[in-house]
């Protein structure tokens, strides 16, 4: 096909990241906020388009909304998939600007969400709507805006579950990482352990049967067998090792100091590598539980929250490939790989979805959830333009010969 010449409007990408950044799309049902009217701001843009995106509520005041642009020529498809929803600002008077301003200072777009990754989603919206009015294109691109993609991942898992994955040849996740093709992601399990001991007076604990402590034995064993993986598995290639890692504790309902509680509860993040075997991972924290559990008389339950599994796209499958012709195109240096040390939505995409997935996006990749998170206005324009790029290149090489 002969080459073509594609304009980004750089002007209104950075307006429209703006525009969704002043949206508080925090899953906070207590203060009424959620991702819908991030949703409907994509969905009206897309419309002012002449697209015709579908919105599909996933739970309440929680929509995914996903639109199809048909080329008009015979090829494949691209999905560009993004999230609406952000993490909880914290305190706002820790921010040096207000959370949800999107102010710019010093070529900076500061505010919740700029990179994480409001960013990146009006900028594959963007990009594709670049692509489209630079004439008929082979294939289709699909753009995923989805919910939820910061806590049980409920949008991906229901456009997966929906079939919307059917069809769809490569998928682009718009988050940030810092100039990386992440063509590989750390896996996921989150536990909970529920401990349940016997009330009693903190004068004489030989009445009851503590859970704290047998928690902390819990942790403690915790510890030993992270460092046993970590030397079973070793270090994997751009994600670095295993981790098992104590996040909450909670005892019971009454806090009193001179109580020992009946129950209490530690949660666990697990982040693991393409090399670990999840379900045995999981066998060996309930082969541990049980062993403290006989030690201390305390009942100990296993509880698998989430499990997501480990990622790895060959860098030299369709999508890759695409992706960093166009970043060495766009950027003028060559691609540079790495790995997204948590997951995403590309995570599901992978796994149950059937796609060659890779995450690349405007923004740094340790900026996310942090007070006085930013992207650089330049980045978000630069990345509009690769990614437009990525899905010529993707479409065009796509063609039956």
């Amino acid at each position: 096909m002969p080459a073509r010449t594609i304009h980004i409007d750089a002007d209104q990408v950075v307006a429209f990241t703006a525009e969704l950044v002043r949206i508080e799309s925090v899953n906070d049902p207590a203060t009424g906020r959620s991702e819908a009217a991030a949703a409907e701001l994509v969905a009206d843009r897309m419309r002012s388009f002449g697209w015709h995106p579908i919105v599909e509520e996933v739970a309440p005041g929680r929509p995914n909304v996903i639109c199809t642009i048909d080329g008009g020529l015979p090829g494949p498809t691209l999905l560009f998939e993004g999230h609406t929803d952000v993490v909880t600002e914290g305190d706002r008077a820790a921010w040096t600007h207000d959370p949800f301003s999107a102010t710019v200072v010093d070529g900076r777009m500061y505010g919740r969400g700029t990179a994480d990754m409001k960013g990146g989603l009006a900028a594959v919206i963007y990009a594709t709507r670049a692509v489209e009015q630079a004439g008929p294109f082979p294939g289709r691109i699909v753009i995923a805006a989805l919910c939820d993609e910061e806590e049980m991942m409920l949008g991906v898992k229901h456009f997966v579950t929906a079939g919307h994955c059917a069809g769809i040849d490569g998928a682009i996740s718009a988050e940030p990482e810092g100039g990386e093709i992440c063509a590989v992601s750390k896996g996921a399990i989150r536990l909970r352990i529920d401990a349940t001991g016997r009330m009693a007076h903190g004068a004489m604990p030989d009445q009851g049967l503590n859970p704290i402590a047998a928690l902390a034995r819990v942790a403690t064993a915790v510890s030993a067998l992270e460092s046993e993986q970590q030397q079973r598995y070793g270090t994997y290639q751009h994600l670095g090792e295993i981790w098992l890692t104590p996040t909450v504790i909670q005892a019971g309902t009454i806090e009193q100091i001179n109580v020992i509680p009946a129950d209490a509860t530690l949660a666990i993040d697990i982040r693991t590598t393409p090399d670990v075997d999840h379900p045995e991972l999981i066998a060996e924290v309930e082969a541990m539980l049980h062993e403290v559990g006989e030690s201390t008389g305390v009942r100990l339950e296993l509880c698998v929250i989430d499990d997501r599994p480990a990622t790895d796209t060959a860098i030299d499958s369709p999508v890759c490939r695409a992706l960093a012709a166009a970043h060495e195109r766009i950027t003028g240096e060559p691609p540079v790989y790495g790995g997204v040390p948590g997951s995403t939505d590309g995570t599901i995409l992978w796994r149950d979805g059937g796609l060659d997935s890779v995450v690349y996006g405007p923004g740094g990749k340790w900026i996310a959830h942090q007070v006085d998170e930013f992207v650089e206005i330049d980045e978000i324009v630069r990345y509009t333009e690769v990614f437009a790029q990525a899905a010529v290149n993707f479409l065009e090489a796509g063609i039956d010969p």
